[in-house]
């Protein structure tokens, strides 16, 4: 079905891997298509529980393939040439074709997003990570903000994920004169959960995923549209968000499991409804 991802379900969760090892899993036009659909799909199965996403290789993302961009063969999409003004126009037009929707997509899935970063995740691909809810990275793995070394600006919600996760001045020391984040101080400044051998990288992921599984799917859902919200609102618009949030989750099987389950000291066994 998929050409340069993987999409596989286990146990209520969903792994996509995005597989173009030799590319360092580089964005291509195609291959974003393919996450958003995977996304989609993921989210729409009522099996799944959780998504994973990782990379293939060495790398889980190195950011754009620039092979892959309009003009930067010398030509447009049309094939007409182009010169380098014309070609840099056409940045602006992919995101709002490509990545953003990829990143609006992520945000808007209500399931409990883990990014599983096992190697280098660079430009776009860091801000991919960042848009996860959950991050579990390999002490071998770092983040490269890399857009100023090319004369560009962070995209792909780089912008907004980075000062929120680590304040605005790290987040710009990052952007500009940081070489590299490596595994370690990105546990130290918040930017991942947790962090684990490469050997047992996998194996953690898995582990958060299969606890996050088994969480009332609809509440985890909602408590991360609510949060998402209350970012962009005051107080009092998060207030009644969360009380609209409530009223739903109040309705759901889960719930009602929940308190039949506190009720008679047992543990609660959640089904996602």
């Amino acid at each position: 079905m998929y050409e340069t991802i993987l999409y596989e379900v286990s146990a209520g969760v969903a792994r996509i891997t995005m597989n173009r090892p030799d590319k360092y899993n580089a964005f291509t036009g195609r291959m974003i298509a393919e996450m958003i659909a995977a996304f989609r799909q993921a989210g729409k199965d009522a099996a799944v529980r959780c998504i994973i996403l990782t990379g293939a290789g060495k790398a889980f993302n190195a950011g754009q393939d620039l092979g892959d961009v309009p003009g930067a063969d010398g030509h447009t999409a049309d094939g007409k040439a182009a010169d380098g003004q014309a070609a840099a126009g056409n940045h602006g037009d992919m995101l709002r074709s490509r990545y953003n929707p990829l990143i609006t997509q992520i945000r808007n899935t209500e399931l409990p997003v883990i990014a599983s970063v096992n190697g280098v995740a660079a430009g776009a691909g860091m801000s991919l990570a960042l848009a996860c809810d959950l991050r579990v990275m390999s002490e071998r793995a770092y983040f490269v903000s890399a857009f100023v070394n090319i004369g560009l600006v962070p995209d792909s919600g780089g912008c907004y994920f980075l000062p929120r996760l680590v304040g605005l001045a790290k987040a710009m020391e990052i952007a500009t004169i940081r070489d590299r984040v490596t595994a370690e101080e990105a546990h130290r400044i918040g930017l991942v959960n947790r962090i684990c051998s490469a050997e047992r990288l996998d194996e953690e992921a898995d582990a958060l995923a299969a606890r996050l599984a088994q969480l009332p799917t609809r509440a985890v859902g909602l408590m991360k549209r609510t949060m998402n919200r209350g970012l962009e609102m005051d107080l009092a618009q998060t207030l009644e968000q969360e009380a609209y949030a409530q009223e739903i989750a109040g309705r759901t099987e889960d719930h009602r499991e929940g308190m039949q389950a506190f009720l008679e000291k047992r543990t609660p066994v959640f089904k996602g409804v």
